[in-house]
């Protein structure tokens, strides 16, 4: 792998000495925010999982990659326009990098669900895990941005994750209240 390529996927989020720009930053809770809520609202209309297993896993999959693959491409098109010029490789593949917590809210819940589909844990606890690991990602939104900002967390943000929590949970909470 070519050195500049190497070094800019493996960079870290935040330098020693400053946190990512603030377009990179913005692109990257953007991906931070659609993922989890993307995936929140795939598990939700899974009412019967132990009958489904593998369409729930095939669902939440198919949202994760075709969310970040459309985030990624948004992105892009965003960049282009703002800059006046065609990205360059490094800049597409920068796009792709600040995608990649997309992904990252879809590995748990998938996981989660195909062991159930494996009958390793009963399905319907793997979902509903599932949509608690979601939630919690949702909560710490507000700890994920002070970090891309380079930022100590405050006491704001303490109760704007419990806030966002709350939210979640009672979106959750109705969904299995009405459907199981």
């Amino acid at each position: 792998m070519a050195p500049n390529l190497r070094n800019l996927l493996h960079r870290p989020l935040l330098s020693n000495s400053s946190p990512l720009d603030p377009a990179n930053a913005a692109s990257r809770i953007s991906a931070y925010v659609y993922g989890n809520i993307l995936i929140l609202a795939a598990l939700i209309p899974i009412t019967t999982p132990e009958e489904h297993t593998f369409q729930a896993v095939a669902i939440v999959v198919g949202t994760g990659v075709s969310t970040f693959v459309a985030h990624a491409f948004a992105e892009g098109v965003g960049q282009t326009v703002r800059t006046g010029t065609d990205l360059s490789p490094r800049q597409h593949i920068e796009e792709l990098r600040n995608s990649v917590p997309i992904l990252s809210a879809t590995v748990l819940p998938t996981v989660l669900l195909a062991v159930g589909w494996w009958g390793l844990l009963d399905p319907a606890i793997g979902q509903i895990a599932a949509e608690v690991i979601i939630i919690c990602r949702i909560a710490s939104t507000n700890f994920v941005i002070s970090r891309l900002r380079g930022e100590k967390p405050s006491r704001g943000a303490f109760f704007g994750s419990i806030a966002l929590a709350a939210g979640a949970a009672i979106i959750v909470f109705v969904k299995i209240l009405l459907t199981h």
